[in-house]
Order: C-alpha cells, then structure tokens, then sequence
C-alpha cells in the first residue's frame, strides 16, 4: 500500500466521507443528468431546425426519461453485483459518448437515439448516490443524501439556463458538446478521487435483476414512496415540459435564452435538498414528506394564475414554480432517506427500484403534458397538475393511516436506518 492510497482509505471508508469527494459526487450527478433536459426550453428551435413537429419534438423529454427509466431498472443493481467505482466510471464516460451522438444529430432517428442512450448511461448519478449513502455516517446520512440531491436537482434545472444560453451563442447542438467534455472530465476525476467499494449480493445479472422486482413484494416502505416519487414527478415534469411552450407562445414570447434562465429560478428551490435531509436525521422525514405533499397542492393554484401574461401573472408563475420545485425535493429526498435505511445491502437495488417508478412517473408525465397541452393548453396542463398533487396527498394520508393500524396491531415498528458492512479496497 503507497502512502498515497493509505490516505485515501483513511479518508473516505464508511463514515470518513470528505467534503471534496462528496462535492465532486455532488457536481458528477447534477452533470450526469443535466443531458436530459437540455432540449426541455429548446424545444421549438430543436424542431424547427430539424423539421419536426410540436409532439415529435416534445417526445425528446419522454424518451430522455424513457432511457434514463431502463438505466435504472437494467444498469444501477450492478452497483451491488460488481465495483461501484468502475460502473460509476464507465458510466459517466458513456454519457459522453452519446451526448456526441445528440449533437451531431441532422435528424429525428438520431436524434432520439442518442437522447434515449444518453438517458441510458447517465444513471450514474443514482450509482452515486448510494455509493455516497454507503460511505457517509449513519447520522449523517440525511445531509449527504441531501447535498447529492441538491447537485442532482441544480443540475436539472439549470441545465435549462445553461442549454438557453448556449443556444444563443452557438446554436442549440453547443450545449451537448459541452456537456460531452465535462462528463469525460468527471469520469477522469470520479477514476482518480473515489475509493474502489464493492458489496456483493451473491447472485447472478438475471436473479439480481428479479430480486430488484421482488423488493416491492417484500418492502412496503419502498411501495408506498415509489407511488409518491411516480405522482411528485409527473406533476414535475409536466411544469418544465409545459413551461416552454408557454413562455414561447403568445402571452410571454420569450426567447430561448430567457426561458432557460427559469432554471435559475427553480434552482432557488433546490436548495432546499440538503435541509430536508438534515430535518430526516432530526427524524422529521414523515413530516418533511406531509409538507411537500400539500405545498404541491397549492403550487399549482400559484401555475394556474401564470398563464395570462403580465406582470402580475408571471410573479405568480414564478412563485409557483419555486413553490413546486421546493416540494419536489422535499418529498424525493425524504423517500430516499427511508428506502435507504431498509436494507443496507441491497441499497442499490432498492434505489434501482424506487428511481425506476420516479422516472416512469416523469416520462408519463412529459407524455400527458404534450397531448393535454394540444388538447386545452396551460388551463388544462395546471389542471391535470392539480390532479396528480391531489393523488400524492391522498397516497400520504393512505400511507399514514396504514403506519398507525401497524402500530397499533404492533407489528409495524419504524426501522431505523442501519449502518453496512463494506469492503473498500485501496486502490491499485
């Protein structure tokens, strides 16, 4: 063992994990994902410079989340078969493969293909993510699964300032080739700082595949809040897919730089991440997720006064945007940090399964979101808002109910989050 690998195995086993390594995590997730949205406010140009129309160019985001969806499902339970590392590496250099792909795109083939390969790879944020929970303190669990949310969560949204403005500058392919070299860079970075971590589950690809599947038979914790991830998300996704026809249509008639900065707005909700994981460790996460679910209620009374135009109605489009956003966060994080203390050895897994409902969740949203919008425009979108959030309230009171009548028959206690046992080899 050098010198050098000595301090890295001292810095960053369970419980050690710095602030440097959790921030590069933190800044590998948010550009892990941030290929995914890149198209959301540049989707009229997108369409006009490859001759596509309004429901073909809004499929880009379905089949972004469709991809991400099977990334999910198929690549991240290998983070409990093989070296975290290696996947989250081999991952990260994938995605900037295939953002290479997106931007060399002339046409609608390619330029699906490469969205929903993208989409694919760029699971190495949810690599990440329980690689960090792992290495993290059990009391501290929260705060970094929160502080990886927040880079997570910055980097959807403002991926859509960053696409907006680059679009200005160099047409919209610039911002592909841009997220292209950073992830290169990420996966030279992620190679050299984080420590090698395997924790193997024992199985074969097809049976940990059906073990995966299997953990909604057996986990109700992960059922109920894989139903609350799906319904917070579609309601998500169906805001930022909306948002950019409605800027760009007549009441608004912003240009594409100028609905990307609304990333920047979003982003002042997203801070919220880290404090909704400090609250969990407080043992608040119940209360956090109660919250969350009635703040989306009211977000979208907030969205339904912004479809008019003017002043008065783009303070409340505003305000009900980092109303929604902070709700979202608020609930996604709160359901990880449960999921993430069931079974310690199958984190991957189990956030294999729950990311796997979360994006179904936003890709059939997006999906609604570009008929409902044909169908009845803004009026109809907030409406269909409405309804999912006032689903996710009726889930939370349901999943309430059923924690107190286990209570009761005594044989529903609360599991407290439980530390693992891992192998963290230096590296060679």
């Amino acid at each position: 063992m050098t010198a050098e690998d000595a301090h890295r195995s001292a810095q960053d086993r369970p419980g050690r994990l710095g602030r440097g390594t959790l921030l590069l995590m933190s800044v590998a997730t948010g550009l892990s994902v941030a290929g995914n949205y890149f198209a959301q406010p540049l989707l009229n140009v997108i369409g006009h410079d490859l001759g596509l129309s309004t429901s073909t160019a809004a499929l880009v985001v379905t089949v972004a989340q469709i991809g991400y969806g099977l990334g999910l499902l198929l690549l991240v339970p290998l983070g409990d078969l093989v070296e975290r590392r290696r996947l989250a590496v081999t991952l990260c250099a994938a995605t900037a493969v295939f953002l290479t792909v997106t931007a060399s795109a002339t046409n609608a083939a390619l330029l699906l293909t490469g969205t929903a390969l993208t989409g694919l790879a760029s699971v190495a944020a949810q690599v990440v993510m329980p690689y960090a929970a792992t290495l993290a303190a059990p009391e501290e669990r929260g705060r970094t699964v929160g502080t990886l949310m927040t880079g997570l969560l910055l980097g959807i949204l403002l991926a859509r300032t960053a696409s907006g403005t680059l679009a200005e500058l160099g047409g919209w392919r610039t911002a592909y080739w841009v997220n292209a070299g950073l992830m290169a860079l990420m996966a030279v970075l992620l190679r050299l700082r984080l420590p090698a971590l395997r924790t193997t589950a024992g199985l074969r690809y097809p049976a940990l595949l059906r073990s995966t599947l299997a953990l909604f038979a057996h986990e109700p914790v992960l059922r109920w809040r894989a139903v609350l991830g799906a319904l917070t998300f579609a309601g998500f996704s169906a805001l930022w897919t909306a948002l950019a026809f409605l800027m760009s249509g007549p009441a608004y008639g912003w240009q594409e730089s100028a609905i990307g900065l609304l990333g920047l707005v979003g982003a002042a909700g997203s801070l919220s991440a880290s404090a909704a994981g400090r609250l969990a460790d407080r043992g608040l996460v119940h209360h956090v997720a109660g919250a969350a679910a009635f703040l989306l209620l009211g977000s979208w009374g907030l969205l339904a006064l912004g479809g008019s135009g003017g002043t008065w109605s783009l303070a409340a489009l505003l305000a009900g945007v980092i109303v929604l956003d902070l709700a979202a966060q608020g609930m996604h994080v709160s359901n990880q940090n449960l999921i993430y203390g069931v079974r310690p050895e199958a984190r991957n897994r189990l956030n294999s399964a729950y990311m796997t409902s979360y994006f179904a969740g936003g890709a059939v949203g997006s999906a609604l979101t570009s008929v409902v919008w044909s169908a009845g425009g803004w009026a109809w979108v907030c409406a269909m808002g409405a309804g999912l959030a006032a689903a996710t309230v009726a889930v939370w009171l349901l999943e309430r109910l059923a924690r107190r009548r286990a209570r009761r028959d005594g044989a529903g206690r609360e599991q407290e989050p439980a530390a693992v046992t891992v192998t963290v080899p230096v590296n060679r």
